[in-house]
């Protein structure tokens, strides 16, 4: 595959909302500087995840004087970025956040007319990339895929001369829901995850499993919860649908199509993860009575569309169903045997037309085909014109991301149409991906 795949196959990038939750000192670089220009100096940072990646959305200062010279015009937020991974251009570096709004606030962002705190509404967009906190790397040897950069803002209230430049603390939505501690070990092979227990205990519940695309490899499992949206399947909303899942992120110390020497497989040789994946997936669930074992599913997006594949393939009789987006196995390399293996289990396929990287013709397309002359009865495929702004924030259908970022219908529940154009039905009833997904069981099969 050409340069570009290699540039684009990073992962999956999504939107969440900027709740308040915290996340461990530890896990997520800050400015090293202490100095502060005035006695109340100290911001907490506030992070989210959007459908083009990561940015910082507020900003909650401590110690603001009066309440007159509290409003957005009189605040000025100048970030400074560096990391030790390769110097950043200048444009890159250095520039300024836009302020939308400001409300006091608690020290978490709440809304409190009383507050002592004062929290900055910024503007975010993916075409204002100043406010990622993270950056991605092509072919670096000490930080390639998404990092962590260090993310440094100097605010100053133009009004009251006071500034603001040491983080004291950084919140970022949904993370802490999410176990971040999870290891396991196979064959000389240590895969990191985050897992996720829904708050129901009664009765037997569901276990969903996303794996990220190729940028998100590492051993920072806040990246690919973070950049990927894994943790949008811990939200209510998504919950809802399943009334109560669990949720395991695990994490491939480089990618999942690693054929043993850092390059992709596209399905023509093995990869090196597969078996101590499904030996994590595997020991997981015996150490969780509370999952179904009947109703399993696996899903992810590029890469880890590519492993969820790989794994239907090789334990056919184990996952109750798939939702693989952007698809990055290619179809040539599937036998018929293959196809005769797979084409009773549930799968919904989600891409789009104009994905440059993963190109459907090459990929989605003949294996969705040949899955249905194969006699499929349960397989669907939302194939996307493009990839616009669900959001309508950005021009709606007029706004087009990269045509791989095909991610962001099933992070978003935005799949709803079949290959021929009709709605999926479950039930003879149409259902959006989730409501489908939550309806298959190995059981039944």
């Amino acid at each position: 595959m050409n340069y570009l795949f290699n540039i684009l196959i990073i992962g999956c990038l999504a939107t969440i909302s900027c709740a308040n939750t915290n996340l461990s000192e530890n896990l997520i670089p800050k400015s090293t500087n202490t100095e502060t220009e005035v006695v109340n100096g100290n911001y907490t940072l506030v992070v989210e995840g959007y459908d083009w990646g990561a940015a910082a959305c507020k900003v909650i200062l401590s110690g603001v004087e009066g309440t007159t010279s509290a409003t957005a015009a009189n605040f000025k937020v100048i970030v400074n970025k560096s990391t030790p991974c390769a110097d950043l251009k200048p444009e890159e570096a250095t520039g300024e956040l836009k302020v939308m709004y400001t409300y006091h606030s608690d020290a978490e962002g709440n809304r409190d007319a009383a507050g002592t705190h004062l929290t900055l509404a910024l503007y975010v967009a993916p075409f204002e990339q100043m406010n990622s906190p993270i950056k991605y790397f092509f072919g670096n040897p000490k930080c390639n895929g998404n990092n962590w950069i260090d993310f440094k803002l100097t605010i100053t209230n133009d009004a009251t001369q006071q500034t603001w430049n040491n983080e004291t603390n950084r919140i970022i939505p949904m993370v802490d829901e999410f176990d971040l501690s999870g290891s396991f070990s196979h064959k000389e092979i240590d895969l990191t995850y985050a897992s996720f227990a829904p708050k129901s205990t009664i009765g037997k519940r569901p276990l969903i499993i996303w794996l990220h695309g190729g940028g998100e490899g590492g051993t920072d499992i806040t990246i690919p919860l973070l950049a990927n949206r894994a943790t949008n399947y811990a939200s209510q909303e998504m919950q809802a649908y399943f009334e109560g899942a669990h949720v395991l992120v695990p994490q491939a110390p480089t990618m999942w199509m690693d054929k043993g020497n850092r390059q992709y497989t596209r399905g023509e040789v093995n990869d090196i993860y597969n078996e101590s994946l499904m030996a994590l997936i595997e020991n997981y669930v015996s150490r969780h009575p509370s999952i179904d074992q009947n109703r399993i599913y696996v899903g992810g997006c590029s890469n880890g569309g590519y492993m969820s594949l790989k794994l239907l393939l090789l334990y056919p009789n184990y996952f109750a169903a798939a939702f693989p987006s952007a698809l990055a196995y290619h179809a040539e390399h599937l036998t018929d045997a293959d196809i005769e293996s797979i084409k009773d289990i549930p799968i919904w396929f989600i891409h789009s037309k104009d994905d440059p990287v993963t190109v459907a013709n090459q990929t989605v397309i003949p294996t969705y085909q040949r899955l249905i002359d194969a006699g499929a009865k349960n397989v669907h495929l939302s194939l996307f014109d493009h990839v616009i702004d669900i959001t309508n924030q950005f021009g709606g259908k007029d706004f087009h991301y990269n045509g791989h970022f095909s991610w962001i219908y099933s992070h978003a529940n935005k799949c709803q149409l079949d290959y021929d154009g009709n709605p999926v039905k479950a039930d003879e009833q149409p259902v959006t991906l989730m409501g489908w997904l939550a309806r298959q069981t190995r059981s039944e099969r």
